[in-house]
């Protein structure tokens, strides 16, 4: 099948958690205009993810909103079977939920530190397994994709940076690497690929702290040598290309999309 390069995506569905704001917004749109039917997934922001539903609905495309905490099994898997009833089948995962709960380790909670890992580790398997049953519960359709199923699981420049008073956060990045390349060397032979993607500073609500005032960014800028704070669109246009056929041969890789922070750029003037 001939496959329009602006819409590499075409006739596939795509399920996007964490996507009523900021990456997985971003992605879920990105997805819709590459051809994509799209889940819109939400924790607690309904109105803002029914109006990211209606925003692709309205330029033609398919997409519904899906309620589930990630962290939850049993509500994983009725996410899952509602999106499939809606769609027929599943294409591709963005595990994209995730939170920041931060403190410095003497005066962290247990419970700071569970509901993050929770969260945006064992959230991640939760998703990612589930994805996998259903892709090999369902036949290879080559004409639509040279895969079988598609995860991408959304990390941190944080997965190898360490990050003092976010120790919860650090560690659950950490662990979603090891997860992704695991999983991926596991389910590859079944044409299941799966990557990551690391964001860099990008401008979402939940550093907005960080880059919203000119002395913040400012300061934000020194740890970016590329001199800008990134876009959720930045992630998007990754993740486009890491679901489409034009990254088929991509494994167990995780593509930084950091403005190069993960460069080090203290160390410019000889350290």
């Amino acid at each position: 099948m001939s496959v329009d390069p602006a819409r590499p995506l075409q006739g596939q569905k795509a399920l996007v958690t964490g996507a009523s704001s900021g990456i997985g917004a971003g992605v879920a749109r990105a997805f819709a205009a590459a051809g994509a039917a799209v889940g819109v997934n939400f924790v607690g922001r309904r109105e803002s993810a029914e109006r990211i539903v209606e925003e692709i609905r309205g330029t033609g495309g398919e997409a519904i909103a899906l309620q589930a905490d990630v962290a939850q099994e049993a509500k994983v898997q009725a996410m899952f079977e509602r999106f499939v009833e809606a769609f027929g089948r599943i294409d591709i995962l963005v595990a994209n939920a995730g939170i920041q709960q931060d403190a410095a380790v003497a005066d962290m909670t247990t419970a700071q530190w569970q509901r993050v890992i929770d969260v945006n580790l064992t959230g991640q398997f939760l998703c990612a397994r589930e994805a996998v049953r259903r892709f090999l519960g369902q036949p290879l359709e080559p004409a639509i994709s040279r895969a079988r199923g598609k995860i991408i699981c959304m990390s941190s420049v944080h997965e190898v940076i360490p990050w003092a008073g976010h120790v919860n956060y650090a560690a659950s990045k950490g662990g979603v690497m090891l997860m992704m390349k695991s999983l991926a060397q596991e389910v590859a032979q079944h044409r299941i690929r799966v990557n990551g993607i690391a964001p860099g500073a990008i401008k979402t609500a939940i550093n907005r702290a960080a880059w919203e005032t000119p002395e913040a960014e400012r300061k934000l800028l020194e740890l970016i040598p590329y001199g800008r704070v990134g876009e959720p669109d930045d992630i998007a246009r990754a993740a486009v290309w890491l679901a489409s056929d034009q990254s088929d041969y991509v494994m167990g890789t995780t593509l930084f999309v950091d403005g190069g922070m993960t460069l080090y750029p203290a160390f410019r003037e000889g350290g």
